[in-house]
């Protein structure tokens, strides 16, 4: 006769290395991850051109200093000599206003380079061009129009022009990396701003194009909620509202949890169930493989913020999504450690971004212990 408990036992004898397995196996190890990491910064000792720089520099200095802020993140020394040659080049685009930058791109270049600095910023080297940026970055908000008016509080790739989402989280990161406190009125306008890039519509967003949000976009974030006024933009949907995107809602949630905003505050609950919804890495929801590598940058920062791993999806499957984000970058990486999108949009399609971006979320996969 079979005895129940001992068949019990043997069961659960049977199932314990499975689940020590699936507990391992929860974030790659740093062993795992150095070893990718290695790959990719190998590859770019061999792009980077003489004068510290990476190309292509469209625009200026803003892939070198992803670049850098990617190496830094992972641990490489600022003396190291790819890295320190590349600081050398991004120092050499500090303009007289404190802004970093060259050929146009003033708020995106600045962010991006002042970011790097601060994660090298050791005894202080960088304090004055880290402060002297935050104070340039101030003064290109949408910070003297009417509240009342969408763009308020809101920043673009050269300031005070059209106003987007990705322009004005970069901002936001900045000026908090910096040392600018939450409730600083730079942050406080921003937090409006993106308020009203969510397809929430209540108390901080009246816009009309929220109102008439599809269900399917409900707590997304737009790109630019000013397409709202262009009949003719792809960005509509036929009921005169706008589609919210992947990438876009990522960073909308990460900003405002970085800037202290609750998990209980309705935008946050919001951008959470869209995120829930849509659920991905194959693709950037709404954009399909279009600034996919943008997507997984926002996607690990917000993630991160959050500090839910797993993470639960609509349908109630549990996401270890250190290990899927870690699992897709891997498959993705190139023979020679690189990253690219067959996709050219956003420039994707130059390695040199997309491996960027790749070492900036998987900086956010890291194991929670050694």
């Amino acid at each position: 006769m079979h005895c129940p408990r001992l068949l019990w036992g043997l069961g659960l004898s049977l199932w314990l290395p499975t689940i020590v397995l699936a507990q391992a196996n929860a974030e790659p190890s740093a062993k795992e991850i150095q070893e990718v990491v290695d790959k990719a910064i190998a590859f770019l000792k061999t792009r980077q051109n003489p004068d510290g720089s990476f190309a292509p520099k469209f625009g200026g200095p803003g892939i070198s200093g992803l670049v850098a802020a990617g190496m830094l993140l992972h641990g490489v020394s600022p003396d190291d000599p790819l890295l320190a040659k590349t600081l050398k080049y991004l120092e050499s685009n500090v303009q007289p206003n404190g802004g970093i930058y060259s050929k146009g791109l003033a708020n995106y270049s600045t962010c991006v380079a002042l970011l790097a600095f601060q994660q090298a910023n050791t005894n202080g080297r960088y304090n004055q061009v880290i402060q002297a940026a935050a104070k340039y970055l101030k003064s290109l908000q949408t910070g003297d129009a009417a509240e009342s008016d969408t763009a308020f509080g809101g920043v673009g790739y050269d300031g005070r022009g059209r106003p987007d989402v990705s322009n004005t989280q970069f901002f936001l990161e900045a000026l908090l990396a910096s040392g600018v406190a939450k409730d600083d009125p730079a942050i406080k306008r921003a937090l409006v701003f993106l308020s009203r890039c969510q397809n929430l519509p209540g108390e901080a967003n009246d816009r009309p194009y929220a109102i008439k949000a599809t269900p399917a976009d409900k707590g997304g974030f737009v790109y630019n909620p000013l397409e709202a006024d262009n009949a003719k933009s792809p960005k509509r949907t036929p009921a005169g509202g706008l589609r919210s995107e992947g990438g876009m809602t990522y960073a909308g949630l990460k900003s405002f949890l970085y800037a202290g905003v609750s998990k209980d505050d309705p935008r946050v609950r919001g951008a959470i169930d869209w995120i829930r919804r849509h659920y991905t890495l194959s693709e950037n929801p709404g954009m399909g493989t279009a600034g996919l590598f943008y997507y997984y940058h926002t996607f690990a920062k917000a993630m991160d913020a959050l500090g839910e791993n797993p993470f639960r999806d609509a349908d109630g499957q549990q996401h270890l999504w250190k290990r899927e984000l870690f699992d897709t970058l891997k498959k993705a990486q190139n023979p020679d450690g690189s990253w690219s999108n067959k996709n050219p949009a956003f420039l994707e399609n130059q390695p040199e971004l997309a491996t960027a971006f790749a070492l900036l979320a998987l900086s956010y996969v890291r194991p929670t212990s050694p």
